[in-house]
């Protein structure tokens, strides 16, 4: 009955502890590729529009990755496919001068997030999406093994 208590009590802290997200989801990459041509594309709802949101993609990568950055674009758009935000982004997944991984790691994986869109206002209520895809100008990107997008709500 204990162990039931403290394994309910840890829960509750856990989500607790991120009550700003609004919306998070990750798209798995076959092989760990990462095609130059395949769009990553996320949907979510906003409902609040009185308050500023952080918009944040992030990358799972393989200590693998040949390069030390990563350069995509992302394209914000709204329910009538208009693009509200839209622009290319680097993000370092390593050190550029000691090789050392940036993020938080387990083993020879590594997830990094960078924000993209601060304190970002939405005009009116409803769906939205986003588009990634990466720009290094690769056939194929190799040990990156997943993308995702974040929203949270800036308290």
């Amino acid at each position: 009955m204990r162990t039931l208590l403290l394994i309910f009590s840890l829960i509750i802290l856990f989500v607790a502890c991120d009550s700003t997200k609004i919306f998070e989801d990750f798209t798995d990459l076959d092989e760990a590729f990462w095609h130059q041509d395949s769009v990553i594309s996320f949907s979510f709802v906003i409902e609040d529009t009185s308050r500023p949101y952080q918009l944040k993609a992030q990358f799972r990568n393989a200590q693998t990755y040949p390069y030390h950055n990563m350069y995509y674009r992302y394209t914000l758009k709204d329910a009538n496919d208009s693009v509200l935000s839209e622009e290319q982004k680097q993000i370092f997944l390593f050190d550029p001068k000691t090789g050392e991984p940036n993020g938080s790691g387990l083993g020879d994986l590594f997830d990094n997030s960078q924000i993209v869109l601060e304190n970002y206002s939405f005009q009116k209520s409803g769906n939205y999406s986003v588009d990634l895809k990466q720009f290094m100008r690769l056939d194929t990107l190799h040990s990156i093994l997943s993308v995702g997008w974040r929203v949270e709500a800036v308290e």
